[in-house]
């Protein structure tokens, strides 16, 4: 029997613990894609408390809370509930997530950054949160020193193209901090033409490019101008969430009239908004490829399922669950339809239905060049799928259909301080796949090959696919 979560966690063979320790471990981390707040970068924030860093916006604790029968307020505060009533409320939670990755994450996180090792549970919970919050008053506990403790060395955070990008041209500045952290274009209000929000943010937009937006090339104008804009700033990958996926082709002329009528305050059919929506998505992959942006499509999730929870909490409280939405035909053609314009920027292509991935792992087949390796890439594990499971059944589709090899390996996807462990999570389960597939006699026990490959995913991959 083994030790609990001792230095061979998660690995099961000589192979997989030497592959691990002699090569995955002192890989520094590539941070593709994170909600991470660049404004406390800059500021290099402290905690007051560990309920604060730790429970904070951290939605995927928040479920597991719920499904424990607390009550709202210590998931998400109320009047009078404290922060250590939380930490408590989520401590007691913490040993019923046993199977779930967040039971070994809240583990990793306490070992990782505060060299805490007792087993998180109500009778360790006071003990626990007088130690971490000694270490967070300490000297030197700051956002800028977690991040440097991780080796992390890019960073690119989610912003919206009327963002101002003020924090990361700061932190460029900043004389002691050598992690580089970039802005992501993610111009997600700029499609949801049907909801009450596209008139005000297209407002926003016209503020922030400087440009006057009476029309759909004038709108399209002012995205190339902020995408310009970011391009100065360091930016070279884009986001899009893709919940469904559609594609109807319009004319420009067709669109322009869908565009004015939206701008009247006219109802929009569900057809013209799909018309909209390929037709500037369509642009926005023309301009990304010519700049040598990453375009990055998060597939099928389905959000803010509770209207009740949605209008009391906001988005991103832990509402959100797969969709199933029909995806080959429309992703297809979407594709082709960039491709056709002048050819498909380097794309990342997640979903959050782990049955599209043979859909998506033979899709992307169509679309390699034979010049950039890895050109079109399955994304990581995302969000309800980065569980030990649903890593492997990414990276075993992966495998089967692709190139593992030229995978760009693990992001957080995290709005978290803490979650840089869950690449030593990562890095372990990849490890051990490795290293069963040697014990099985699948590949040879040729530690320049299994561990050249390791290093690639871990770090080298995505250094030189994203050209930071």
């Amino acid at each position: 029997m083994k030790a609990f979560m001792d230095d061979n966690f998660l690995l099961q063979n000589e192979v997989s613990e030497r592959l691990y320790h002699d090569f995955a471990a002192r890989q520094p981390i590539i941070d593709y894609h994170c909600h991470l707040n660049p404004q406390e970068i800059y500021e290099d924030k402290r905690f007051g408390n560990l309920a604060e860093i730790w429970l904070y916006g951290d939605h995927y604790k928040w479920r597991a809370m719920r499904a424990n029968g607390i009550p709202e307020p210590l998931v998400t505060g109320g009047p009078g509930v404290s922060d250590y009533d939380r930490f408590m409320a989520w401590v007691k939670t913490v040993p019923t997530t046993l199977g779930n990755p967040l039971y070994h994450w809240s583990h990793l996180e306490l070992r990782r950054y505060f060299g805490i090792e007792e087993t998180i549970n109500e009778k360790n919970g006071p003990v626990i949160w007088e130690k971490a919050n000694a270490i967070l008053q300490s000297e030197g506990f700051s956002v800028r020193q977690l991040i440097r403790e991780q080796q992390v060395r890019v960073i690119c955070t989610t912003d919206d193209p009327t963002d101002t990008l003020e924090y990361h041209e700061g932190i460029k500045g900043l004389p002691d901090f050598d992690c580089l952290v970039l802005p992501s274009f993610r111009p997600d209000k700029g499609l949801e033409i049907r909801r009450g929000t596209f008139i005000p943010w297209v407002r926003k937009l016209e503020q922030a490019a400087g440009l006057p937006i009476a029309g759909y090339e004038q709108f399209l104008a002012a995205i190339d101008s902020r995408i310009e804009h970011f391009a100065k700033v360091g930016c070279k990958v884009s986001d899009h969430a893709l919940d469904q996926v559609y594609y109807a082709e319009a004319s420009l002329e067709e669109v322009s009239a869908i565009f004015a009528k939206a701008l009247d305050g006219q109802t929009l059919t569900l057809e013209e908004e799909q018309k909209h929506k390929t037709y500037t998505l369509i642009h926005l992959g023309e301009q990304y490829s010519k700049r040598g942006w990453t375009m990055q499509l998060h597939i099928h999730a389905s959000r803010n399922n509770n209207g009740r929870m949605f209008d009391r909490l906001g988005p991103d409280t832990g509402y959100d669950s797969i969709h199933d939405g029909q995806l080959a035909y429309p992703l297809m053609k979407l594709l082709d339809a960039i491709e056709g314009k002048i050819s498909l920027p380097q794309t990342i292509l997640y979903s959050l239905n782990p049955k599209d991935y043979y859909v998506l792992g033979t899709l992307m087949g169509s679309f390699q060049d034979g010049k950039s390796p890895g050109k079109i890439q399955l994304g990581s594990a995302w969000w309800f799928n980065d569980t030990k499971d649903g890593m492997l059944e990414q990276m075993n589709a992966l495998a089967n259909l692709g190139l593992l090899s030229r995978f760009v390996g693990m992001l957080t996807d995290s709005r978290s301080f803490l979650s840089y462990p869950r690449h030593e999570y990562f890095r372990r389960i990849l490890c051990n796949m490795i290293g069963e597939w040697v014990v099985q006699g699948e590949a040879p026990y040729d530690l320049e090959l299994l561990g050249g490959m390791v290093e690639d995913i871990c770090y080298r991959n995505a250094k030189q696919y994203f050209d930071f």
